[in-house]
């Protein structure tokens, strides 16, 4: 290979130590390019350096290492023994420190920020929501939760005033939101305990055909409620309301008293079991599906990565990736 003629000769030079005996990564990165290259100038043009820049630079690392890494003259330059034996170790810090800069660079722009999380009924405390939220975690150690309670009145309007940023909810959801699938789970019926019915298990609709459902507070949650009571009926028939309730608190109280029934998800069996209330299979009722919901158009890093983190864990638990809806 024909070198730069940088008079080196082939002979070594006695060194200079260097004040610092450790070679530097800059160092060691022209070194493993010129030993691949075999000339000055070549290399010298591929690092966008002067040919005497290399050469005073390769000369400094053979004075830190103490030894000859290079055999050069004016018409070739040839790896030592030393040099050959060198070069993986060299090429292996410099990879080492790349992947360490890539690490640094990588939690430099780790995303930071504060969320708030509405969640309905007793979402906050569903596997999936709990599984989310340790992905963001880990994902994302910069950024703090904060759960607030939503109630049935509140999932209308928390997401478009801004009182929160996202919400577990569960669908049919308020127009104008966007929505990322999670898991489905049967529904039950959530009965008075001392009901005739909750011995004759389990039932059907047309069982229940003749039973007051707690209704709910505001027109706007209208069509939600008539899913999750099933108005009308497979036959057609409308259901009957009767007391009104805000929460499930009121809900509850409501059908203990022997006032109402309400249908809710099958993890009310768990999440809220209360003295007078029976929870009852029902063989013909839909399947209820869990949703996490965000406005769209909000510029916000920290969603952006709660919603990765949430379709990470879909995918993950084999619940299908739903495109957001």
């Amino acid at each position: 290979m024909v070198g730069d003629g940088d008079g080196g000769g082939g002979r070594s030079r006695p060194r200079v130590r260097s004040a610092s005996r450790e070679p530097s990564v800059h160092q060691l990165r022209l070194f493993r390019v010129l030993a691949e290259e075999l000339h000055f100038g070549r290399a010298a043009q591929q690092l966008f350096l002067s040919q005497q820049a290399l050469s005073q630079q390769i000369r400094a690392l053979e004075n830190r290492l103490n030894v000859d890494l290079l055999r050069r003259s004016s018409r070739q330059v040839e790896l030592t023994p030393a040099g050959q034996a060198l070069i993986p170790t060299a090429r292996e810090s410099v990879a080492a420190m790349t992947r360490l800069q890539e690490l640094a660079a990588a939690y430099s722009r780790e995303t930071r920020g504060h969320l708030r999380i509405g969640a309905i009924g007793g979402e906050a405390f569903m596997p999936y929501v709990t599984a989310i939220l340790t992905e963001l975690s880990a994902r994302h150690p910069g950024i703090t939760v904060e759960i607030r309670s939503v109630n049935f009145v509140d999932q209308v309007y928390v997401l478009p005033r801004g009182e929160v940023d996202a919400a577990f909810l569960r669908p049919p959801l308020p127009p104008g939101l966007r929505s990322l699938q999670l898991p489905t789970e049967p529904r039950v019926a959530c009965l008075p305990a001392d009901d005739p019915l909750v011995a004759q298990v389990p039932l059907t609709l047309a069982q229940l055909s003749d039973r007051v459902v707690v209704d709910v507070p505001i027109p706007e949650l209208r069509q939600w409620w008539d899913f999750w009571t099933v108005n009308p009926r497979p036959d057609g028939s409308a259901v009957r309301y009767g007391p009104v309730a805000g929460d499930m608190d009121a809900l509850l109280s409501a059908v203990a008293r022997g006032q109402a029934i309400a249908f809710l998800p099958a993890e009310a069996r768990r999440d809220y079991s209360r003295r007078g209330v029976a929870y009852v299979d029902v063989v013909d009722l839909p399947l209820s599906t869990a949703a996490l919901a965000w406005l769209p158009g909000r510029d916000n890093p920290a969603l952006a990565a709660l919603l990765q983190a949430a379709r990470a864990v879909v995918r993950r638990d084999g619940q299908g990736d739903a495109p957001p809806v």
